[in-house]
């Protein structure tokens, strides 16, 4: 890799860090500065300006955490094994979240709705992506036996992003992980009430 490029992609690298902390419309380019030591020209020799930066930066943030979720599913068995082993990636969001600050794309759906419109279009191409990935994974329940023919694979996905970003924007906000916790635990209770194998209560 040529010296420009392992320039560009530290400034990626910081700059997502920085951004998933401060924010896009919270960080300057004097703070990218600051946060990468890279000289002002140095950035400008390298990006057009923070808009393309944050880009860049919320896409390498994007394919970090996505890698996170494929290795945490990637030896798990049963589809709603892998939904739950999704949603631990993010059990500790307060001490350990894959990327310092939390999740990316939580971060960025709200600036980009508000502050940051040059986000927009990328942070909704990310939430479709985690819902199809979820849904693909329920549709393989249902078409093993898994889970119930009549789970709406669409409406259960979305309940489950949309839980999981909620469970972690709360424990961000109160400093206690026990709130994504909870959203972990009625998520596993609601695909066991999808699940074709009856309790030993049931039986």
């Amino acid at each position: 890799m040529r010296k420009g490029e392992k320039t560009r992609l530290h400034i990626i690298r910081k700059s997502a860090e920085l951004f998933n902390q401060k924010g896009v419309s919270g960080s300057s380019i004097q703070d990218i500065i600051e946060t990468t030591g890279v000289t002002k020209g140095g950035i400008y020799r390298s990006f057009s300006g923070k808009d393309e930066i944050a880009l860049e930066a919320f896409a390498y943030a994007c394919e970090l955490v996505g890698r996170h979720f494929n290795q945490a599913i990637e030896r798990v068995p049963t589809a709603a094994g892998k939904i739950l082993a999704f949603c631990n990636v993010y059990n500790d969001p307060v001490h350990n979240p894959p990327l310092k600050g939390g999740c990316p794309f939580l971060i960025s759906a709200v600036e980009s709705d508000h502050s940051t419109p040059v986000l927009r279009e990328l942070t909704v191409a990310s939430f479709d992506r985690m819902l199809a990935f979820i849904r693909e994974i329920l549709q393989m329940g249902v078409e093993s036996g898994e889970f119930r023919s009549d789970l709406d694979t669409e409406s259960v996905a979305s309940f489950i992003l949309s839980t999981m970003q909620g469970g972690i924007m709360i424990s961000r906000l109160t400093k206690e992980n026990k709130h994504a916790l909870y959203t972990i635990r009625y998520i596993e209770q609601l695909l066991t009430a999808y699940s074709t194998k009856k309790s030993d209560n049931e039986a």
